[in-house]
């Protein structure tokens, strides 16, 4: 098998975008932007990679290749979907990039086909690496006699009542599919008779009931739950005689935005939402390879579809997200070591109330999953609903979890008297009905709760506290780049801040007070906040390093972010390279931006980084003619962050903090094991270390940074420690011997 490390992945479809080398470029140019969905799906093959490369360990790979079936899902159903609503209106615009509705659909298409035929081939092979480690996905008829026997008397026990046989005749209509289920269409006839009959049976997985993947026995033996059904249909249709059975699933379309300002409540119209999704057009159906034509034909009809277009054949098991399943086997030598986040250092050997410990030592840097969620953001959270002194909290909150302390400290401190006040984002994608759910849990507390601005998404991470310091209140407050979420906290890499800025707290009060209230300030003192100061600040810092740039002081741009989209922001950037400035961009999955383009973009670069943690963080840096400033927050450069969400980005002023920022963009951006270059072309290189060379990647480098930093605070800690113990003996030694 050839060595994926040496992969060379293309971003476009479209391979003729090439520049000539003049110095007056065109900077609308559509040949110098990438395109957006293109740019995702070339992430989705840098992450199907790390299923092929032989040196992770083996659930892992199997991890990874769940993940990018995850992703293509939720592509049809969002990207896919918009692209078919704007051709179903008639929609013949092009994108910055050149590329009409139409074409998109078609490039997507084929890089989708290209990336599954991979996927195909990946899992036969991972299935062959399973088996040689002992565990297998088989099929119930290469099990033994005992083995079939237990697992029908399973069936018949735990998942035959479950199951609800449909026919499918002119008495019986065309069944209704839900979104992202497993289906088995049957045909069927009487043994007497030769009329064919069919009927759809719905394959019920459920996490708590059915998993997908039926263990057989102790060991690592599993069938599929479609599998299994499929080869116990006479208990389901008895006496008849079964002559096909197949397996199909639809993907719908998520993309529904209902009229939000002729909503007289939001909530009741997100419900809405949700339950027109799940009546919404279909834009995908996969079917198992071998199907009959003319069943094939028949389901295309049914639903709706293109038979050409938007059906797919797979020949391996269907839907491999459910490799999960898999993946997260308890056998430690298939997986990567445990990680346990680290104590904050300032935060681990020091008891105090954390709101002293922030007024004392300034501004704490919180690095996710490196350090602890629980013992930072979740101890600021349950401290400022303990203590007296806190008057009251006001808190964004997008996407959040059960498993998390922060819905119970945010009851508690209003059951503690405290005026608490949650911006619950109703919109946050795929998360909605848990967040109605949360929404009603916190109003049930005596919490205010509101939505948000209408027509904006407000994705921003924010927690502010008003506390009684003495004389006078004080704010205290945590932004972040990475949701209130105690699960993906340990997934992501994320940033935050925990601090008590005078002139960012009264920021952050008018900004509390736009999103209950209704106008924005015209500016804000530190903060950038979009819808309105953000895209204008960061076009403005790009044009100040323009002008500060000259050969003796070289100016310098530095970006880490999930996506770069926005036109704007992109031509900004060229602008900027076009006279010399350096631009680094660490951008994981789209990114419209072009590096090394002959006289204009040279002086750049643009790197992605996949690894073990889902890379999140968002920082930016301008040298600023050696006036350095570091941002992090919550937007990623892309059109509807910018103008469309309440976003924030906030200063990192603490020469210390800067320190520890910069060494995240140093280690990343010298990564030679998990980060890829983007070609001048858009395809990405992956960088392969030199031979015998025995560095980490950033993401391992940065595990052992953290676990230094918190050992080093600790001996610091029990030195002072013992000084402190031996000033005191010595106190003691001499007032002993002045006594005597």
């Amino acid at each position: 098998m050839s060595q994926p490390d040496q992969a060379t992945i293309d971003t476009n479809s479209q391979t003729g975008n090439e520049v000539e080398p003049v110095s007056d470029i065109d900077l609308n140019d559509s040949s110098l932007y990438l395109n957006r969905e293109l740019t995702w799906l070339a992430f989705n093959r840098r992450v199907l990679n790390e299923a092929e490369v032989e040196k992770n360990p083996l659930l892992e790979r199997v991890k990874f290749l769940a993940i990018v079936s995850r992703n293509l899902d939720e592509f049809f159903m969002k990207r896919i979907g918009g692209l078919k609503q704007q051709l179903a209106a008639g929609l013949t615009t092009t994108t910055v990039d050149g590329r009409t509705p139409q074409q998109q659909l078609i490039e997507c298409h084929t890089v989708i086909f290209e990336i599954q035929q991979a996927q195909q081939r990946i899992y036969h092979e991972l299935q062959t690496a399973l088996e040689e480690a002992g565990i297998r996905i088989t099929q119930y008829e290469a099990l033994d006699a005992t083995q079939q026997q237990t697992l029908r008397e399973h069936f018949q026990q735990n998942i035959f009542p479950m199951l609800t046989p449909l026919a499918m005749d002119p008495s019986h209509p065309f069944p209704f599919i839900s979104n992202q289920t497993l289906n088995l269409l049957v045909t069927l006839r009487f043994p007497s008779g030769y009329d064919l009959h069919m009927a759809r049976v719905k394959v019920p997985v459920s996490k708590d009931v059915s998993p997908r993947l039926i263990q057989v026995d102790e060991d690592y033996t599993f069938v599929t739950l479609d599998n299994l059904i499929a080869n116990n249909l006479d208990m389901l249709f008895p006496g008849m005689k079964i002559e096909s059975c197949d397996l199909f699933r639809v993907t719908r379309n998520a993309n529904l935005e209902l009229d939000q300002e002729s909503a007289s409540d939001l909530l009741e119209a997100i419900e809405t939402e949700l339950r027109e999704r799940h009546f919404a057009p279909i834009v995908r159906l996969e079917v198992s390879a071998g199907m009959n034509p003319t069943h094939r034909g028949m389901l295309a009809a049914e639903l709706g579809l293109d038979q050409e277009q938007d059906v797919f054949e797979i020949n391996r098991m269907m839907a491999l997200r459910d490799l999960f399943e898999i993946a997260t086997l308890n056998i430690p030598e298939l997986r990567n070591p445990p990680h346990y986040p680290s104590d904050h250092p300032q935060l681990a050997h020091d008891r105090r109330n954390i709101f002293h410990i922030i007024r004392e030592h300034g501004s704490l840097l919180l690095q996710h999953p490196y350090e602890s969620f629980t013992t930072t953001v979740e101890r600021f959270l349950r401290t400022a609903a303990e203590d007296p002194k806190v008057l009251a909290i006001k808190m964004t909150l997008y996407r959040t979890s059960a498993e998390g302390n922060v819905l119970d400290s945010l009851i508690k401190a209003a059951r503690n008297g405290k005026q608490v006040a949650v911006l619950v984002e109703l919109k946050a994608r795929f998360d909605e009905a848990a967040n109605i759910r949360w929404a009603r849990r916190l109003e049930q507390a005596g919490i205010h709760v509101t939505y948000g601005v209408l027509g904006l998404k407000t994705h921003s991470k924010l927690i502010m506290v008003i506390r009684k310091d003495y004389s006078q209140l004080r704010r205290y407050y945590h932004i972040g780049t990475g949701n209130y979420h105690a699960g993906t906290a340990r997934l992501y890499t994320d940033l935050g801040v925990l601090g008590c800025d005078e002139d960012t707290g009264k920021d952050l009060t008018e900004l509390f007070n736009y999103l209950t209230g209704y106008s924005p300030p015209p500016s804000y003192r530190k903060i950038l906040a979009a819808p309105y100061t953000l895209k204008q600040s960061l076009v403005e810092k790009i044009e100040r390093e323009i002008r500060l740039h000259d050969e003796g002081h070289p100016g310098h741009i530095q970006m880490k972010m999930n996506a770069l989209e926005d036109h704007d922001i992109v031509k900004a950037l060229y602008k900027a390279t076009q006279v010399g400035v350096k631009v680094d961009l660490i951008v994981r999955d789209t990114c419209r931006f072009r590096p090394g383009i002959p006289g204009l973009s040279e002086s750049s670069s643009v790197i992605s980084i996949v690894g073990r943690f889902l890379e999140h963080a968002r920082i930016i840096y301008f040298l600023n003619g050696g006036d350095e400033e570091y941002f992090i927050g919550s937007a990623d450069m892309m059109q509807r962050n910018l103008m469309q969400r309440v976003e924030v980005l906030t200063p990192v002023e603490s020469p210390a903090l800067r320190q520890e920022l910069r060494l995240i963009l140093d280690v990343q951006l010298g990564d030679k094991h998990s980060a890829w270059d983007m070609q001048s072309d858009g395809t990405y290189v992956r960088r392969i270390p030199d031979s015998g060379e025995t560095s980490l990647n950033c993401q391992e480098t940065l595990i052992g940074v953290v676990e230094r930093r918190l050992d080093a605070a600790k001996k610091h800690r029990e030195k002072r420690m013992r000084e402190k113990l031996m000033n005191h003996f010595k106190q003691r030694l001499r007032s002993n011997q002045e006594l005597s």
